[in-house]
């Protein structure tokens, strides 16, 4: 069972408690207080299957005492890689009941990504779908098992699961009896979930959270836009992401519902809208834009809609002005980190052409700075990295006191790794990222996880993964290669290459060919000048 050391010191508790923003609340006491009050009220919809407050209570106590008569305990780790399906709330809050720690994965990654995150997790158990979108998950886990030490128990939420793999679809519609649980209470500020984000050395970095870190951010956006017992959330941003996620948990603290899609399609969310009276959206521009471009959109009743709020990416000012006259319902932006929960948000009601390109205001609570290199407020009206600290920032990268030491300055603030600037009204702008991530459509990712693996193949000198502009999703992946010589390599065989071991939004789309890349002194690529010679030459 790991142990993981937090930044949580007697001094925040006194403070966040005083301030109340932490008290003594865990995430299943909301649940279950909103089964008790209205257990017969529909809280999930998916794949036509709906579950009320109480059968989600029950649901989530029968998986617990089915993971517990596995023995699996207090402390222990549960990965769960499963797709928007009414399953995942069952797994994932199950978790809690027996005082483990649930660490949730993108249901897109492959073999290098999940045998990482369960070896450096340490995880107990993982819980997948036998197959989703024709990827074989029971495969994969077979072939990594062996090597993972940690790993005592598979499990699978649909079917009968194979050798050595425990089905949980019994336990979660109940067709099944559970062993009794007996559940184990754990306190607000311990760690009770975990999630990996890309990091800037390459390898992912654990994120540790506890309820009271987690609650807040849930609480106080449910708060700014609103959104009460009436509201109807559609959620097609993964679960497995820390977006999708807290969308999920605005749903019960509101004591709403959510409508859960598993594979995005204009069309289908469109549907969803309609049938569902679907009244918010938490999405990304990509997403905005194919709605927007799909035939017959006026043919869809969206009265329903009240709020759709974007973020991941800036949403071009075009953009908003076609959403607002076709869609017609607030729009608004944020920026948000899993290190951070929701940082800063535009309003219901804000004049979009006034708060175009910032995120807004930040939420209640969070504190926001603009920092230089040593820590010190910048000047008025200059650029500097975004800090934060407040009661929804993390508890710390687990097993990485380097990262912690380099991203929490000695009074606490937390290093977001973005260049902001303030308007005039104290509307955040990014402007920009001082580490190599890639934003994808607002999936991010480190290239040197990719390169790796590029890197093992024959025809590879050099390789760079970069993001170039795209209208549609912010950056493209772009890859840059300096051949071996003589080779003369195309796109596909990389695409090939990478396509069952890392996340499909991490593959490369563009291929450029270089004979030299731009170096530093030391080495390093300089990618910003890989993309504007990339730039010059589609200019050319």
């Amino acid at each position: 069972m790991p142990n993981f050391e937090t930044r949580l010191t007697r001094e925040m508790i006194e403070s966040y408690t005083a301030s109340g923003d932490w008290g003594g609340k865990t995430f299943f006491d909301h649940l279950s207080e909103r089964a008790r009050r209205h257990p017969d009220r529909e809280v999930l919809y998916d794949r036509g299957q709906r579950i009320t407050y109480g059968g989600l209570c029950e649901a989530v106590d029968r998986v617990a005492g089915r993971l517990q008569a596995l023995g699996i305990g207090r402390g222990d780790v549960v990965t769960v890689q499963v797709p928007n399906w009414i399953a995942f709330a069952c797994v994932f809050f199950a978790v809690e009941r027996i005082g483990g720690i649930a660490n949730k994965i993108n249901p897109d990654f492959r073999r290098a990504e999940v045998d990482y995150i369960l070896r450096f997790s340490e995880s107990r158990a993982y819980v997948c779908p036998s197959s989703f979108r024709g990827f074989d998950y029971l495969e994969m886990i077979a072939a990594l098992r062996g090597d993972l030490p940690d790993l005592q128990h598979v499990c699978v939420v649909d079917g009968p699961g194979r050798e050595g793999v425990v089905p949980l679809a019994g336990a979660i519609d109940g067709s099944e009896p559970a062993p009794p649980l007996d559940p184990v209470r754990a306190g607000a500020n311990e760690v009770y979930r975990m999630a990996f984000t890309s990091g800037t050395t390459g390898n992912p970095k654990a994120v540790l959270h506890s309820h009271n870190t987690t609650l807040p951010t849930a609480i106080y956006k449910n708060e700014d836009l609103a959104i009460g017992e009436d509201d109807a959330i559609l959620i097609y941003l993964p679960v497995g992401l820390n977006w999708g996620y807290l969308a999920l948990l605005q749903t019960i603290l509101a004591g709403c519902r959510a409508v859960l899609l598993d594979r995005f399609s204009a069309a289908a969310a469109l549907r969803l809208i309609e049938d569902e009276r679907v009244t918010f959206i938490p999405t990304a521009p990509a997403s905005i834009i194919a709605m927007l471009n799909e035939p017959g959109l006026e043919n869809y009743d969206l009265s329903s809609l009240r709020i759709v709020m974007s973020g991941g990416a800036s949403c071009p000012l075009e953009t908003i002005r076609e959403f607002q006259a076709r869609m017609r319902c607030d729009f608004t932006e944020l920026y948000g980190m899993l290190e951070t929960g929701f940082h800063t948000y535009t309003r219901p009601g804000d004049d979009p052409e006034r708060v175009s390109g910032t995120c807004g205001l930040p939420q209640k609570s969070l504190g926001v700075r603009l920092i230089d290199e040593s820590g010190n407020d910048v000047g008025e009206g200059e650029e500097g990295e975004v800090a934060a600290k407040g009661p929804s920032v993390h508890l710390g990268y687990a097993k990485n006191r380097e990262a912690n030491a380099a991203l929490f300055t000695e009074d606490g603030w937390f290093r977001t790794g973005d260049m902001g600037a303030f308007d005039e009204r104290g509307n955040l702008k990014i402007v920009g990222r001082n580490k190599e991530m890639v934003n994808r459509g607002g999936k991010k990712f480190h290239p040197r996880e990719i390169e790796e693996i590029l890197y093992t193949h024959p025809k590879v000198l050099h390789a760079a993964i970069i993001g170039i502009e795209d209208r549609r999703l912010g950056e493209r992946n772009c890859l840059c290669l300096i051949p071996r010589s003589g080779d003369k390599p195309e796109l596909q065989e990389f695409v090939e290459l990478l396509r069952d071991q890392v996340a499909t939004y991490k593959l490369p789309e563009v291929l450029e060919i270089f004979e030299a890349f731009p170096f530093t002194p030391t080495g390093k690529v300089q990618r910003h000048e890989l993309a504007r010679m990339i730039a010059e030459r589609k200019a050319g």
